[in-house]
């Protein structure tokens, strides 16, 4: 059994990793950078151990953090999402070292990491995949000829990218002879590798993905699909589970799938299938994610299962703790993630101390983050600070539930995403359940109000300066 883990992470998903371990009776250990000496999850673990006055360097060394998991008598790694969760190096080491790794194996990450190889296990597997390239392009001659045989528009990827990053949309010649060097560059800086290839460009889908566990006796399982599609500049925004938009052949469909992915590359741990859904009912594997996903949440609220907590039983050896047969959606979840930034202002990062901070509560509202009142939010990491979980019995009960669990959430100090969502929450199609990748790109008055919202403000601001200046 595990009796100590280190948490190679930081934040939001740190604290919740060491609320799973408190509950399970494990030691839990956290690493911090200069910037992070005072963050919650420093103040939440058992230990926590400085690895160093760089922002990010620290956490992106494996070898450093297994070395230190050794030094301080862990157990077991858990990799939390981001950082080096998805870098097989880790788990390279960690099984070196005689560590735990909580997550895939190492040769699994390498080869769903490289989305060449992905396509190539999926198709082998019966898994649809969106057309495109063989494999990588060598250069933007092959990509013209490529996008050619495809057909525009397409989309240009990053080989091992992710997070939106290393991707860009060409509808024509001109467009990938543009794009073509920065997505390299992108690429070369994000991922330490310029490899790139072609898609064809789904116009509008419906980002699915499903949520799979898989433990070391051969079972896999699935906890239903979660909707994404709610998105700017391909970073979610909204995700929501079950999607209020799939009938029930469609969900069935798209969980076998899912389970048919994971079972083809012997997955082991928790992990997201994620696929676009056509205009035409057409489903098409686009990745997958081998770690924890920052949207977990709203499955575990359907569902009533821990993911956390199977991660750490499943790295024990221990078999799934329920069967596909006894897990079943119930009512919706929503979560929204908060960003510190200005909607009324193209969304500009906001970071900086926080004067207040209250939690919105009551029934069905789940708060996950890692602030407080007084803590610097450091404007080296992501701008996510808190996610907001709502839970109803209808479609319609959870949208109401948002908005006042929004409503009620106060954050001073710095600007956040919360009065977007509010904006979203009262259009007539999110009510619907009606919206697509292309959600706010066909809906500009979302955007447009925020502007007008911003421009409006920066008057006021300006006629109070100028009111306090002359004394009135």
């Amino acid at each position: 059994m595990i009796k100590k883990i280190l948490i190679a992470n930081r934040g939001e998903i740190a604290v919740r990793v060491i609320r799973a371990c408190a509950e399970m009776d494990i030691r839990a250990v956290a690493i911090y950078s200069e910037a992070d000496r005072f963050s919650l999850h420093v103040k939440k673990a058992d230990e926590a151990y400085c690895i160093g006055s760089e922002e990010l360097a620290g956490y992106l060394n494996p070898h450093r953090i297994v070395n230190l998991a050794v030094e301080t008598g862990c157990d077991a790694i858990h990799p939390g999402y981001g950082f080096l969760s998805e870098n097989p190096e880790i788990a390279r080491v960690c099984a070196q070292r005689g560590i735990r790794f909580i997550g895939p194996s190492a040769e699994v990450i390498h080869l769903m990491g490289d989305k060449i190889e992905a396509r190539k296990a999926m198709i082998a597997a019966g898994v649809p995949v969106t057309p495109g390239s063989e494999g990588n392009v060598e250069d933007l001659h092959e990509a013209l000829r490529e996008a050619l045989r495809i057909g525009y528009p397409v989309m240009l990827k990053a080989t091992s990218g992710g997070g939106g990053r290393g991707i860009r949309r060409c509808n024509d010649e001109h467009d990938l002879r543009q794009q073509y060097d920065r997505v390299i560059s992108e690429a070369s800086k994000a991922f330490g590798r310029a490899e790139v290839f072609l898609e064809k460009f789904v116009e509008n889908p419906r980002h699915i993905e499903v949520q799979i566990l898989a433990d070391s006796h051969g079972q896999v399982a699935h906890l239903f699909e979660r909707d994404c599609s709610v998105q700017r500049r391909n970073q979610k925004l909204i995700e929501i589970a079950p999607s209020p938009q799939l009938t029930s052949e469609q969900r069935t469909q798209v969980g076998e799938l899912a389970l048919r992915a994971a079972r083809a590359v012997g997955y082991v741990n928790a992990g997201t299938i994620e696929f676009l859904l056509t205009q035409s009912g057409e489903f098409y594997f686009m990745e997958m994610n081998t770690r924890v996903q920052v949207e977990h949440t709203v499955t575990e609220e359907i569902t009533g299962i821990d993911i956390v907590k199977e991660q750490i039983r499943i790295a024990e050896g221990q078999p799934l703790s329920f069967s596909q047969e006894e897990v079943a959606p119930r009512g919706f979840a929503i979560q929204f993630r908060i960003n510190v930034e200005d909607p009324k202002n193209d969304f500009l990062p906001s970071f900086g101390r926080l004067t207040r901070y209250y939690a919105p509560g009551g029934p069905g509202v789940r708060t996950d983050t890692a602030i407080y009142t007084g803590y610097e939010i450091p404007p080296f990491y992501d701008s996510m600070c808190a996610k907001v979980i709502v839970w109803g019995r209808t479609w319609p009960e959870a949208v109401a539930r948002g908005r006042r669990a929004l409503n009620d959430m106060g954050i001073g100090g710095v600007r956040t995403t919360v009065p977007f969502y509010q904006e979203i929450l009262k259009h007539p199609d999110f009510l619907a359940g009606r919206f697509d990748t292309g959600f706010l790109t066909s809906h500009p008055e979302l955007v447009n109000f925020s502007r007008k919202r911003g421009r409006e403000e920066t008057v006021l601001a300006i006629a109070a300066a100028i009111a306090s200046h002359v004394g009135l």
